[in-house]
């Protein structure tokens, strides 16, 4: 995981077409390792998600889309993104951003300066 990526507060966690674990965080290590290692990188992620998440899973890793949604876990809100990720412009696999949000947060509407 590139340096700056390394200590931020939301866990990254990269995979490759086929499901392998290529990269995660410190942050994803806490929340989807038993050990306080990077003992998931070489395994198959699908391994990891039960029915049906799996096979939503499965299918974003053969036609690239993004997943977003929000869960609670704990007392804790998250956002997920899961999106593909591209080099030179060929699919390469799947980056999911777990991110901890409030419960209650604002939301802006950004309009357009008129001239």
């Amino acid at each position: 995981m590139e340096k700056y990526f390394e200590e931020l507060p939301i866990a990254i966690t990269v995979c490759d077409r086929e499901g392998k674990c290529l990269d995660l965080n410190q942050k994803s290590v806490k929340v989807n390792c038993k050990t306080d290692d990077k003992s998931l990188i070489g395994k198959n992620l699908l391994d990891c998600h039960p029915e049906p998440a799996r096979t939503k899973f499965l299918g974003q890793l053969q036609t690239p889309t993004i997943n977003a949604y929000t869960i609670e876990k704990n007392g804790v809100k998250k956002l997920i993104y899961q999106t593909p990720w591209y080099e030179n412009g060929e699919h390469m696999g799947q980056v999911e951003f777990s991110i901890e949000i409030p419960f209650e947060m604002p939301h802006y509407v950004r309009k357009p300066k008129t001239e």
